[in-house]
């Protein structure tokens, strides 16, 4: 009886075995040696072992790339324009800034901050944050030693520099902290984004900004400070600034280098994908023309490069023709320019992005104005002949509340979001499993802040101010679970791909709010002051609800309207089956 490998060689049947190009040729055709084909079976054997060996380094290089990629220390980082109200104040007695003046140098560093954000977004798609990162460190290096010799000068009737010297140093430190930020969000968006905790991935990068004002303030205040006796105790202005150049530009030089997004072409296939089944290709043309030429290949959406081809396409050796290759390799790049191209358009034809974007801007405005006039609020509530607000009730303490409660919210909200989240695909979804939407938990978060602002406009803690601690911790729970929430949200939606031109889009509304509110709050505060007390070179005080609760009243309004936009974009993302 002829022996296996006797009968394979005499017919032309091709047997499974000859696919291993490493395996052992058998030493006979004969069937004289019955060894051969055991041999050949260990050979497959030891092969299949060594891929899947290979094959679990491959994924724990991944991991640790994905670990080692520098996205922490670059948001505990990169807060540094928070910390503002440590030596705001001394702009105006050491360099006699009007309030006017400080307030156009911080003005200028939000816009700076906050403008950009969709161009540095594109750019960190295009070209991987990595560039970003440095020119993060630049901009910081150069802003802050500007500003620092700016200071050493003085006021400029003694010769110094004229305030708009101050204001450029600080819009290059604005622009440097959106780029910071945004590569060391983004980085981690598109690294974490496809794992089961991408709410806690991001959560943790914009938790740690948050405090990146509270310990650098502290480094300034307890280290860095003045030791001459007319001035002890009152950060240094000069040192601190140089200390943050240095710092910074160190951070963003590392950024440059250790920032690294794994498998991100994988991306690319995935973004398409989760776009056709999210719904939201079914107005574009390309995708059109795409599924009605792969209808006579197979199922597909965009141009498939993973059809099977015919044995004509291959050469004897297994190898594509030429021609097959070029053909693989312009549908890869069309598909992929049309990718990079277009869904930002998508994004921005897609009516809940609106809707999610101008509840954004109605909640941020808000809380950015509560933020920064914490101190005239505070001082409405102590009239003279009071001597003021006691230690436990001073801005500088709300500061802290409002940025603890913040950063707690954005770590609480990202972990408990990711395990209740709805499963992303049916066939993961789990009976026993309690789910809840993030959209609970950003409603939610929105009605408790409307709560902080509705104590404030009600007049009540005019009367019991042992109690605004409660409107801060308020504020800040519902401000910071805003922006962690939403964010994870856009990557939820419309995916990771783009999402730092995604997200830089949606992240510019904030600034306007700001202005917007900031105008609000100082037009009524103003206005309830013609009873106030004016004192030389200062402007005229307010005491009472009266100078505030108009404001709040607005602002309690603008929350609710953003529950309803909001619940609003939640339905539409639920007739889509948009798992969210």
């Amino acid at each position: 009886m002829p022996s296996r490998s006797s009968s394979r060689c005499s017919s032309n049947r091709i047997d499974k075995l000859d696919f291993d190009d490493n395996r052992r040729p058998p030493s006979t055709t004969d069937g004289s040696d019955p060894g051969g084909l055991l041999r050949d079976d260990e050979s497959l054997l030891s092969n299949v072992i060594e891929g899947v060996i290979e094959r679990d380094r491959r994924k724990m290089r991944r991991q640790l790339a994905k670990s080692l990629s520098f996205v922490k220390p670059c948001s505990l980082c990169a807060g540094s324009i928070t910390a503002y109200s440590l030596y705001g104040p001394l702009f105006q007695s050491r360099l006699h800034f009007s309030q006017v003046q400080v307030n156009a140098v911080s003005t200028a560093a939000e816009v700076a901050m906050y403008l950009p954000v969709p161009l540095f977004g594109y750019l960190c798609d295009q070209f991987s944050p990595r560039p970003l990162s440095l020119f993060a460190g630049i901009c910081f290096g150069l802003g802050y030693l500007l500003a620092a010799f700016s200071y050493r000068h003085g006021y400029i009737e003694e010769g110094g520099f004229p305030p708009a010297v101050m204001v450029v140093a600080f819009v290059a430190v604005g622009m440097g902290t959106s780029c910071m930020y945004l590569s060391a969000v983004t980085t981690c968006a598109k690294n974490s984004g496809r794992g089961k905790y991408k709410g806690l991935a991001l959560a943790i990068p914009i938790a740690a900004f948050g405090l990146s004002g509270m310990w650098q303030s502290q480094i300034g205040s307890r280290l860095l400070y003045d030791r001459s006796p007319e001035r002890y105790g009152e950060v240094d202005v000069y040192r601190y600034f140089v200390f943050l150049a240095l710092l910074l530009f160190i951070v963003g030089l590392i950024g440059a280098f250790a920032l690294n997004i794994v498998d991100e072409e994988e991306l690319i296939d995935q973004a398409v994908s989760e776009l056709e089944r999210s719904g939201l290709l079914e107005d574009s043309p390309f995708f059109q023309r795409s599924v009605l030429h792969d209808n006579s290949n197979g199922y597909g959406t965009v141009e498939s490069s993973e059809a099977l081809p015919n044995s004509a396409e291959f050469d004897d050796d297994g190898t594509d023709f030429p021609l097959q290759k070029a053909r693989r390799q312009s549908e890869d790049d069309r598909r992929k320019a049309w990718l990079l191209n277009n869904e930002t358009r998508l994004f921005l034809l897609d009516h809940t992005m609106w809707l999610l974007a101008a509840g954004f801007f109605l909640v941020t405005g808000p809380g950015e104005a509560f933020i920064n006039n914490l101190g005239t609020i505070i001082n409405t509530f102590y009239p003279p002949p009071s001597p003021g607000p006691p230690n436990g009730n001073s801005p500088a303490t709300h500061v802290s509340i409002v940025a603890l409660a913040s950063t707690f919210a954005r770590l609480f909200t990202g972990t408990l979001s990711d395990l209740l989240a709805p499963a992303a695909a049916p066939g993961q979804s789990d009976d026993k499993r309690v789910t809840c939407s993030r959209l609970v938990f950003l409603l939610t978060s929105t009605l408790f802040f409307s709560i902080g602002q509705l104590l404030l406009a009600s007049g009540f803690i005019q009367s019991h101010p042992q109690l605004f601690p409660l409107v801060s911790a308020l504020v800040g729970l519902g401000y910071g679970a805003i922006f962690s929430l939403t964010p994870i949200i856009v990557s939820v939606v419309w995916g990771v791909r783009n999402f730092g031109t995604n997200w830089g889009i949606v992240a510019v509304v904030p600034a306007a709010g700001a202005a917007l509110w900031g105008a609000v709050y100082a037009a009524v505060y103003d206005a309830a002051a013609t009873d106030g007390l004016r004192a030389p070179g200062m402007e005229r005080l307010c005491y009472g609800v009266r100078c505030y609760a108009p404001t709040f009243w607005g602002m309690v309004v603008c929350s609710w309207v953003a529950l309803g936009l909001w619940a609003w974009a939640w339905g539409g993302w639920r007739r889509k089956s948009i798992p969210v």
